[in-house]
């Protein structure tokens, strides 16, 4: 495809609407028509200390449109590959799933309905947190798109079943998961330092299947040893929560968690992962902007998104 500066406008990141990577809006859900549909779930009832991860969709998509103008995809010179060309891999912005406040159970049927239409229409769910416990009604979205694998980019377990009453918090999501049927195992990457699951959270999750590592463990067996802990063949769900990077380079999140991952730490792990699999859902979450005043977060969430959805669609042609 032609670059993007030879015609038309130059459309900065500054002009112009603010959509995910610039890319055309679908509110019609019955009508989307795109590989990749991304979905923001403004929602942050679930978090256990700092809130704000309600804002993180509009800094996200704020973020995303620095890696938007003028061009025809996004060369990548170590790879030797065009990525996210306009012409082959269509991307929608379906805006956001309505939360209603103070009422979880609303606000998640809500977002697992706008989940399910994108799975109806066949374009793959991305979607822009909100603390982790929207990834309880993403899942849920797949029940008759399964099989799933989970593979999750996280500082904390998330494995709690009840406390207090509360099962659909942010440090419940994967323990929700591990329950449903359609979704066959959970590897569990960046988990470190004081968790938000006991341990008998984690004898639980592994004797339900699941791999965990940390990052100490995953820099010791490297990238191509932590893609082996993951099954091969299989469908990807992958949910990335921000504070699995360090808060030297993701400060804005309402829980960081010093010794986290660098960024080339977690995107050779899902460069790898694309070629042992089929991603066939993405979301991001726990990002907070008002605890970072520079933005880095929000642009560290987008260019993460749209690298990966470049890695997913390239592997995807190959096969």
């Amino acid at each position: 495809m032609a670059h993007g500066y030879e015609s038309g406008r130059l459309d900065l990141p500054f002009v112009g609407h603010c959509t995910f990577g610039k890319r055309p809006v679908c509110t019609d859900w019955n009508a989307i028509d795109a590989d990749v549909a991304v979905l923001g779930i403004p929602y942050d009832m679930g978090t256990q200390y700092r809130s704000g991860a309600r804002f993180g969709p509009r800094a996200i998509r704020e973020a995303s449109t620095l890696f938007s103008f003028g061009h025809g995809g996004a060369y990548d010179h170590e790879d030797d590959v065009t990525y996210l060309p306009l012409d082959k891999v269509r991307i929608v912005d379906v805006g956001d799933a309505d939360m209603v406040h103070t009422d979880t159970a609303r606000s998640h049927a809500n977002a697992e309905r706008a989940v399910r239409k994108i799975l109806e229409r066949g374009a793959m769910p991305v979607v822009l947190g909100g603390d982790h416990a929207i990834n309880i009604p993403c899942v849920r979205a797949f029940s008759e798109h399964g099989p799933i694998h989970i593979v999750q980019i996280d500082a904390h377990l998330d494995f709690v079943d009840v406390r207090h009453g509360v099962r659909e918090g942010h440090g419940n999501p994967m323990r929700r998961a591990a329950e449903q049927s359609y979704v066959t195992g959970l590897t569990q990457i960046g988990i470190r330092n004081v968790s938000s699951t006991a341990k008998e959270g984690y004898e639980d999750a592994r004797a339900r299947g699941s791999s965990i590592l940390s990052v100490r463990q995953a820099r010791r067996l490297g990238t191509q040893g932590v893609l082996a802990k993951i099954p091969e063949g299989a469908r990807y769900y992958v949910t990335i929560d921000i504070d699995g990077f360090d808060p030297s380079i993701a400060p804005g999140t309402g829980t960081p968690s010093h010794g986290g991952f660098l960024y080339y730490e977690v995107m050779e792990i899902l460069q790898g992962l694309v070629k042992r699999g089929n991603v066939v859902g993405v979301d991001l979450v726990e990002v907070a902007p008002a605890y970072d005043p520079s933005g880095i977060t929000g642009f560290l969430a987008a260019q993460v998104l749209l690298n990966f959805i470049g890695y997913i669609f390239e592997a995807r042609g190959k096969k």
